[in-house]
């Protein structure tokens, strides 16, 4: 499983930009208006072969002196409580501050790898200021400039260093059998479903001692069944404000994602697709993990007719498109309606993640769809494709495809192969990596 890091601190100091600066994005708006950033936002950071999970916190306080503190504590105890490693953010330009002060005691406090960052040393003249930091009990303060990206090398050295590794104990317990991770927003079934798998026959759960707090790996083997449930339930007690609620759904969510060999996202049929849907079908994406859709309390829906169910899930391939190759159920958690299809159909995405194609099958196969319609030229240059193979031991089905001119080859040909791919053999529910080289 990946590895968390949450970067925390007062508005304003430029954790939104050091946010893009590692992640190699614009995800993040940046403004000097403290409070711009809204929404969470979550990207991967690959630094030297190691890769891990990175969550922008910032952003929660409104314009109110009485919340601004109360506001302040709850994302940084939300961000102890869920994250590896903690980046505290600082202003090297206006120094410490008694807001500075009140997150750092939180954080001594933790036991939790924290890393001081004096950010915003934007100049020489900066880098002088940056000793005062000590004073917060925090340990060396890293100087970077977020804004040119001085300093960002020597952070990243010392954020994969300070990150915790598994054992080895843990990562051979769990990597054989399948791990199938439940998410969704608040109140959308989760635990309902995973209640209806499990029922009240207890001897078939066993927990495995030394997993994370944050994803809960429960046993199921019954029914012929043998996988792990990566149990993201509990979500919905974190109901203080709404802005909890949703940051501590995405920050699980992430969690239990990352965990998972292929996700069962769980839609609410009585609300239909929201943004918090398309939020953590996107963090799915970006994982590269198998998924199936389940469009949950299907019993209470007025008109189950089979247009609606058609149109409904024409509009949940809409939201979720270019991705539009996944299986999409109807169930209700409640009534156990269709809930072991869920699972026979998780365990068929798993061994699509799984499937290998001959090379000579793939490329007698594949030349055909090619030599019907081959890739554009380009000022009067062609480009020909001469050999494919599938590349071995890959998290996910990743197919080679050898040609003379790689850097031609354009997205809209790419995704004409993987459809291509897909028409001929069973990769539903998964993605495919398409990859160009030159040969």
């Amino acid at each position: 499983m990946g590895q968390l890091v949450a970067i925390v601190g007062r508005p304003n100091v430029g954790k939104s930009t050091l946010f893009n600066r590692l992640t190699q994005t614009r995800t993040a708006i940046t403004d000097p208006t403290a409070g711009t950033t809204r929404d969470r936002q979550y990207g991967k950071v690959d630094w030297n072969g190691k890769e891990f999970s990175i969550v922008d916190t910032g952003g929660w306080v409104v314009n109110s002196d009485d919340i601004f503190e109360s506001e302040i504590n709850k994302q940084v105890e939300l961000a102890i409580e869920q994250a590896d490693e903690i980046l505290f953010v600082v202003d090297a330009m206006n120094g410490v501050t008694d807001l500075d002060d009140h997150v750092a005691n939180i954080l001594r406090r933790a036991r939790k790898p924290v890393i001081l960052v004096a950010n915003k040393v934007d100049s020489n003249e900066w880098i002088y200021n940056v000793p005062e930091f000590y004073s917060l009990g925090l340990g060396d303060p890293y100087p970077v400039s977020a804004v040119n990206g001085y300093g960002t090398g020597d952070l990243l050295d010392e954020v994969v260093k300070e990150l915790p590794e598994k054992s080895e104990d843990e990562k051979e317990q769990l990597e054989d059998i399948p791990k199938f991770a439940i998410v969704g927003r608040p109140n959308a079934g989760k635990s309902s479903l995973i209640n209806a798998f499990i029922g009240t026959d207890r001897h078939i759960v066993t927990d495995i001692a030394g997993t994370t707090r944050d994803s809960i790996y429960t046993r199921y083997s019954k029914f012929g069944f043998d996988f792990y449930i990566v149990d993201t339930a509990g979500i919905r007690k974190k109901n203080k404000v709404n802005e909890d609620i949703e940051y501590y759904s995405v920050i699980r969510s992430i969690r239990a994602i990352e965990a998972s060999d292929v996700c069962i996202l769980m839609i609410d049929a009585t609300r239909g697709i929201e943004a918090q849907d398309v939020n953590i079908f996107s963090l799915i994406q970006r994982n590269k993990k198998g998924l199936v859709v389940v469009v949950n309390k299907w019993d209470i829906v007025d008109d189950k007719s089979t247009d609606a169910i058609k149109h409904y899930e024409a509009a949940i391939r809409e939201r979720f498109a270019p991705f539009t190759d996944f299986p999409i159920i109807f169930t209700s958690a409640v009534t156990k309606q269709r809930i072991f299809k869920v699972l026979e159909t998780a365990l068929d995405v798993y061994n699509n993640r799984k499937r290998t194609v001959p090379t000579s099958q793939l490329n007698t196969v594949m030349q055909e769809d090619i030599a019907a319609y081959p890739p554009p030229s380009n000022k009067g240059k062609y480009v020909k494709i001469k050999y494919i193979t599938m590349l071995k031991g890959a998290q996910v089905p990743t197919f080679i495809f050898f040609c003379n001119l790689p850097q031609w080859v354009k997205e809209p040909y790419r995704r004409y192969l993987e459809n291509k791919i897909r028409e001929h053999w069973d990769f539903t529910g998964t993605p495919i990596n398409v990859f160009m080289r030159e040969k």
